[in-house]
């Protein structure tokens, strides 16, 4: 089984590019591990018209099914993720497919998520420090995509959500402190990996234009 990797973000200089993603590669990669990264951009989504997507969507449902371990990484845009990852969100986290409703009355239902054997990670830089986000805004941002995205379409426990503060302000230290905690979440997914499936197979990187 592989990690699948989507970027929501162009900028290829950034700290979520170049940063968070050349860390979780690498860290896969080293370990001899399955990774396939999406770059949305470079796919050419269109996050909002679903009929021009519809070949995509059905790719990347099948790397999904096909994938054990999903990982999300995206700067924070309003409180949310991006334009492009939210789209994503939209288009391929349907019914009948990452959840369905189950009726509880005749008006009422409750959604059952059936990505329920993925673990998923998703990595939020923001430009914001912490202070005001975590209680002046409640972290709304997390809460929004914990509860209203991901309870939807997966297992709760087997999902987390690191947010890193002040990312354009910050020091290289701070910086490299934030990609330790990338590298440590990464090597602790390849041990469950090697618990799930062993040590053997090749690893590669295979990148979806």
């Amino acid at each position: 089984m592989r990690t699948t990797v989507f970027i929501g973000y162009h900028k290829k200089e950034s700290f979520c590019y170049n940063g968070i993603l050349k860390t979780i590669e690498k860290e896969l990669l080293d370990n001899n591990k399955k990774i396939y990264i999406v770059d949305l951009y470079d796919d050419d989504f269109n996050p909002s018209h679903q009929n021009k997507n519809k070949e995509l969507v059905n790719r990347y449902q099948n790397l999904i099914i096909e994938s054990s371990h999903i990982i999300f990484i995206t700067p924070v845009w309003w409180f949310r993720c991006t334009s492009m990852l939210e789209g994503f969100f939209d288009q391929v986290f349907t019914p009948g497919f990452a959840y369905e409703f189950k009726s509880l009355t005749k008006t009422y239902g409750i959604p059952i998520p059936l990505l329920t054997n993925k673990k998923v990670i998703c990595y939020m830089t923001h430009g914001a420090p912490a202070l005001p986000v975590l209680t002046l805004y409640l972290n709304a941002v997390k809460l929004r995509l914990l509860l209203g995205v991901f309870s939807f379409c997966f297992n709760l426990f087997k999902v987390k959500i690191r947010q890193f503060f002040s990312v354009p302000f910050c020091s290289q230290e701070k910086r490299e402190r934030y990609l330790l905690k990338v590298k440590k979440d990464i090597q602790k997914e390849i041990i469950d990996l090697d618990s799930r499936y062993g040590t053997s197979g090749g690893g590669f990187k295979r990148t979806n234009h």
